[in-house]
């Protein structure tokens, strides 16, 4: 299976969505290689940062699934090299 490494950033707007983000995040744990959140209370809003490995089928998916919740956006970049796992 063709896999990439890229990273996603996450920037939420409204709390209100974290709980239906951390859903779809852990339906799609098995692509995300790391994860850090950082916090801008004073600007009322959270960045997460993410490293995923996965096809580019499955990254779309999840980032597709994020994008569609009320005050967050997504956004992705991906090496336009392809991976393989090693046997």
């Amino acid at each position: 299976m063709e896999k990439r490494i890229g990273g996603v950033t996450i920037i939420v707007k409204n709390r209100e969505s974290v709980e239906r983000l951390n859903h779809i995040l852990s339906e799609h744990g098995g692509i995300i290689r790391g994860r850090m959140g950082i916090p801008f209370p004073e600007s009322g809003i959270s960045v997460i940062s993410l490293i995923v490995e996965g096809t580019t089928d499955g990254i779309g998916a999840m980032t597709g699934k994020i994008g569609r919740l009320e005050g967050v956006e997504v956004r992705s970049v991906l090496a336009k090299e392809i991976f393989s796992p090693v046997d």
